[in-house]
C-alpha cells in the first residue's frame, strides 16, 4: 500500500510537472498567434492542472482505512473531484463552441498557419513521449485518478497532432481556388476539437455521478464479480441469494447473500470461499471489500 501511495504521488507530480511546461509554452503561443485551437488547448490543459494540484494533497487520503466514522474512507471525495473536473471541462467546452460558432459567422480570421502546424506538431510528441512515460509508470496501479489523467494526455496528444496536421492543410489550399477556407480554418478546427473532445469528459462525469451517489458499477464489473463468487461458493455448496455491490473511486465493497444447501454454514468455508473470491478479484480490481452473509429469513 505505501509503495502504490509514493508511485500515485510519483506520477500526479510528473503530470503536473510536464503539463505545467507545455501550458507555459501553449499560453505564449496563445497570446502570439491568437490561435483558437492553441486557444482550446490551454484552457483544457489549464483546467486539468487547477484540479491536478489540489488532489495530489488528497491522494494519502484515499489510502487510509475505513472507519466506522467513514465507511467510504475518502474513496467520495476521489469522486467528487472527478465531477468537479470533468464539469469544469463541459463548460469550457461548451463555451467555446459557441465562441467559434460567433468567429465563423463574423468571417473567420487569420493566423501563421506554418507557426502554429509547427507548435502544435512539436506538442503533440512531448504529449505522446509524457503519455508513454506515465503509462510505463501507471502499470501496477488501478487508480481512477492516474487513469484519467492518462486519458486526457492521450486524447489532448491526439487531438494537437490532428491540428498540426490541419494547419499543414491549410498551408496547401492557401495557393489554390480553395484558399478562402483559410480565415474559417483555425475556428473550424477548435469547434471540431470541442465536439470531439466534450464526449469523453460527459462520459467520466456521468461515471464519477454513479459513484458519488452509490449506483451498481457497470453491468459487465457486476457480472464478473457474480461469476467469480458464484465459482468460489458452490465449491461448499453455497448459493448466492443476492448480490450487493456499490463502486466509488477506486473502491469496491461486495455484499454476497447465501443460502446453504442444508442448514449447515461454518466459518471456515466461508473464510476459504471468502479468500477465493478475493484472490480472483484481486487480479482485476484493486481495493476489494467483501462481506459474505448467510440469507436469514
Amino acid at each position: 500500500m505505501d509503495e502504490d501511495l509514493r508511485m500515485e504521488k510519483l506520477i500526479l507530480k510528473v503530470s503536473f510537472t510536464g503539463s505545467l511546461l507545455l501550458l507555459i509554452a501553449e499560453i505564449i503561443m496563445a497570446f502570439v498567434s491568437r490561435s483558437q485551437a492553441v486557444i482550446m488547448d490551454c484552457l483544457f490543459d489549464i483546467a486539468d492542472i487547477i484540479m491536478l494540484g489540489p488532489f495530489m494533497m488528497l491522494v494519502p487520503l484515499l489510502y487510509q482505512p475505513v472507519t466506522e466514522k467513514r465507511p467510504y474512507g475518502f474513496s467520495q471525495v476521489e469522486s467528487l473531484f472527478l465531477i468537479v473536473k470533468y464539469g469544469a471541462l463541459i463548460a469550457i467546452t461548451v463555451k467555446l463552441v459557441i465562441d467559434n460558432i460567433r468567429l465563423i459567422m463574423s468571417g473567420g480570421h487569420n493566423i501563421n498557419a506554418g507557426a502554429v502546424a509547427t507548435f502544435e506538431i512539436s506538442m503533440a510528441v512531448l504529449g505522446l513521449v509524457m503519455y508513454f512515460i506515465l503509462r510505463h509508470m501507471n502499470k501496477k496501479l488501478s487508480s481512477p485518478t492516474t487513469k484519467a489523467d492518462l486519458c486526457m494526455w492521450r486524447i489532448d496528444s491526439l487531438s494537437t497532432f490532428g491540428v498540426g496536421i490541419a494547419f499543414i492543410i491549410q498551408i496547401i489550399l492557401q495557393g489554390t481556388s480553395f484558399g478562402w477556407i483559410s480565415p474559417y480554418l483555425d475556428p473550424l478546427i477548435a469547434l471540431i476539437m470541442a465536439v470531439t473532445l466534450i464526449r469523453e469528459p460527459i462520459v467520466m462525469f456521468a461515471e464519477s455521478i454513479k459513484n458519488l451517489i452509490l449506483f451498481a458499477p457497470k453491468k459487465e464489473i457486476v457480472d464478473n464479480i457474480r461469476q467469480k463468487a458464484y465459482e468460489a461458493l458452490k465449491k461448499y455448496k453455497y448459493d448466492i441469494e443476492f448480490l450487493d455491490i456499490i463502486k466509488t473511486g477506486r473502491k469496491i465493497w461486495i455484499e454476497v447473500y447465501i443460502t446453504p444447501e442444508g442448514d449447515l454454514v461454518t466459518i471456515s468455508n466461508l473464510k476459504y470461499a471468502h479468500d477465493e473470491i478475493i484472490e480472483e478479484l484481486s487480479k482485476s480490481y484493486d481495493n476489494v471489500y467483501l462481506e459474505i452473509i448467510p440469507e436469514i429469513e
